[in-house]
């Protein structure tokens, strides 16, 4: 399921992988006489997508999954989220975090994440560590935290990690407010400055509950959309996020822009935020992509779910069962990932020339049969345990079920440390 061209699916085919990335695309009846001497990998019963794109997360939120469930977003983040985060985050927190939600995210197929949180440079540590291709922002908010003192720091720290490490081959950048409801106006100023001056996306939640959108036009008289556009943040680089409460004139001010959405319909449902009009944004012409939002609001870094979930709830939203059929589902968890995060010309498809992240799903379980469309089955009924190889820039990190290498190696005792630091009971609230 190469994703390009749009629906295509080709059957007894064959890629072709030469140092990192897809030479070819081709009949699997001629690709041992074309390719003399190349190592063969038969996957019969098998369909291989392009490795999943995550385009929101907040990686190691995973330490955090399950500590408070059941409750509305501001209350959810104020009275549980942002004090255990002041008393326990640290580079080790965001280190150790971070690798469980890299092994999580390999066993589901996902290859190249999104990532907002403090101490992106111990994400970034993990996610090389991990092989993964990941995308992490320079956050920046005006509040105090164990990260810096304000956003004059955030963004000096940010900053310079995207200069050291801006030659890494799976790694990138984009800046990240976390949202208009905790980003000053001066801040925002600053952030579109940065984001011209070195062509970087602005990763932000937007318009994600009916409270924060009361609240921009109580505190700054519009919406927080129109904020963000007379900052001059509203561009092809806007990566808005969950945008769920949006009026018609804001869809059309998004396409006209050539923003991109991420849609998180498990966290949206979780939290009780609403329903993303995606119908309404693809028929706007609008990049939607999709995310799971950190393990802490989902509690899965599962892009499958999300896929089955997406379209499940377009088809409700618009009231209309094609809405959102199998094959834009996965292209919002792939290419349309990628194009937000400006990726497109490296990941989210199979097609020569581009990486070899890759993903070979297993479809000869009894609950995948009968096939008559793999496309559909992918999208409706398979599920990350079905995922059995994952390749990232050529390298194998899932090897039937099993994650290869070392990165992983002593992580169920860091994992249980921290839990017996983080039980609710020891959090003041």
């Amino acid at each position: 399921m190469p994703v390009e061209p749009a629906g295509a699916v080709l059957e007894h085919h064959a890629v072709a992988v030469r140092d990192g990335k897809i030479e070819a695309v081709l009949p699997a009846a001629g690709a041992a006489a074309r390719f003399p001497g190349y190592a063969a990998r038969d996957l019969p019963d098998h369909v291989l997508i392009p490795g999943l794109v995550n385009a929101h997360t907040h990686a190691a939120m995973t330490l955090l999954r399950g500590l408070a469930d059941d409750l509305p977003l501001l209350r959810w983040l104020q009275e549980h989220i942002w004090p255990a985060e002041a008393r326990h985050a640290s580079a080790d927190f965001v280190r150790d975090g971070t690798l469980i939600a890299c092994a999580e995210m390999l066993r589901g197929g996902i290859t190249c994440f999104n990532d907002m949180y403090f101490f992106p440079e111990a994400a970034f540590e993990a996610a090389r560590a991990a092989g993964m291709r990941s995308v992490h922002g320079i956050i920046v908010f005006e509040f105090a935290s164990t990260y810096g003192a304000g956003p004059a720091e955030y963004l000096q720290k940010g900053l310079a990690l995207r200069d050291r490490c801006r030659n890494e081959p799976l790694a990138s950048f984009c800046l990240a407010p976390h949202a208009p409801y905790t980003v000053s106006d001066a801040t925002f100023r600053q952030v579109a400055a940065l984001a011209a001056e070195l062509d970087l996306p602005v990763h932000t939640h937007l318009h994600e509950t009916r409270e924060e959108i009361e609240r921009s036009v109580a505190e700054h008289g519009v919406r927080p959309l129109e904020r963000m556009r007379r900052l001059g943040l509203v561009g092809p680089g806007l990566i808005a996020v969950h945008a769920v409460h949006l009026q018609p004139e804001e869809i059309a001010l998004l396409a006209r822009h050539g923003s991109s959405v991420v849609h998180c319909p498990s966290s949206n449902l979780k939290l009780a935020s609403g329903f993303c009009p995606v119908d309404a944004l693809l028929k706007a012409n609008i990049n939607v992509a999709l995310g799971t939002d950190g393990a802490a609001s989902n509690n899965r870094l599962d892009l499958f779910q999300e896929l089955r979930g997406a379209a499940l709830l377009a088809k409700a939203v618009a009231n209309d069962a094609q809405a959102l059929p199998a094959h834009a589902a996965l292209h919002a968890a792939t290419l349309a990932g990628a194009r937000a995060l400006g990726l497109e010309a490296l990941a989210g498809s199979i097609v020569p020339g581009k990486a070899a992240d890759l993903v070979a799903v297993d479809m000869s379980a009894p609950e995948l049969a009968p096939c008559y469309d793999p496309v559909s089955h992918l999208v409706y009924a398979a599920g990350r345990e079905n995922v059995s190889h994952v390749w990232v820039g050529g390298n194998e990190l899932l090897r039937e079920r099993n994650l290869l290498g070392t990165a992983f190696s002593g992580l169920d005792t860091r994992r249980d440390l921290w839990q017996n630091l983080l039980r609710p009971q020891s959090i003041d609230t």
